[in-house]
């Protein structure tokens, strides 16, 4: 008895999503700090170069012009989002915006710098950025995505500090709003040891 085989569905919401996500990263990769403004909405993926001992198996992985391995992906949605199938507004500069904010945050960090990041961005339309996004997480289970929470946080605004310290800037102080939360158990070097566990495995 002959297998089944299924046909190829080019409109399947996983085809879609995985069509943004080859499209994203057949992108040249650029400096995070020499991003020049633009409009649109999309998704983006974010690579380290640099000499921060727990990161080196990472960065080996993105010399030159490989950048084979994001430690972030994320996205940038128009204000409005879609209701009813309706644009309600304009992307602006969405995702332009939202890269000036990670590049403002790595420059806050004491043991981080913005000439060791360089980044992939795609501008689309806003009803397929979730579903790039998504596949592009479940493909390289991103560093700052997966183990150290925090990186894409606001500031959560006067009188709101209460809550615990993101990872992120347990690992990489500087950012002025989260030293005011409330301080975390763990210690930078109790994360450091748990990303050169993720990064040991994850290369093997």
């Amino acid at each position: 008895m002959s297998a089944e085989i299924i046909p190829f569905n080019p409109l399947d919401k996983a085809n879609l999503g995985s069509s943004v996500a080859d499209a994203l990263l057949a992108r040249q990769a650029v400096p995070l700090a020499e991003l020049s403004e633009f409009r649109g909405a999309g998704v983006y993926a974010l690579y380290y170069t640099g000499g921060f001992k727990p990161y080196r198996p990472l960065a080996k992985l993105n010399v030159g012009s490989a950048h084979r391995a994001p430690i972030y992906v994320g996205k940038a949605v128009p204000a409005g989002s879609r209701k009813g199938g309706v644009l309600e507004m304009k992307p602006g500069r969405a995702l332009f915006n939202r890269l000036s904010e990670h590049a403002e945050s790595i420059r806050a960090a004491t043991n981080l710098e913005i000439d060791d990041f360089a980044c992939r961005f795609l501008v689309v339309d806003d009803i397929w950025i979730p579903l790039g996004e998504s596949l592009l997480i479940a493909r390289f289970a991103p560093l700052w995505n997966s183990l150290i929470d925090g990186f894409g946080n606001h500031d959560p605004g006067s009188g709101r500090h209460a809550g615990m310290r993101p990872r992120w800037d347990v690992l990489h102080p500087g950012r002025v709003w989260a030293m005011k939360c409330k301080e975390r158990k763990e210690k930078a070097a109790d994360i450091e040891r748990e990303v050169l566990n993720f990064l040991a495995n994850a290369n093997d």
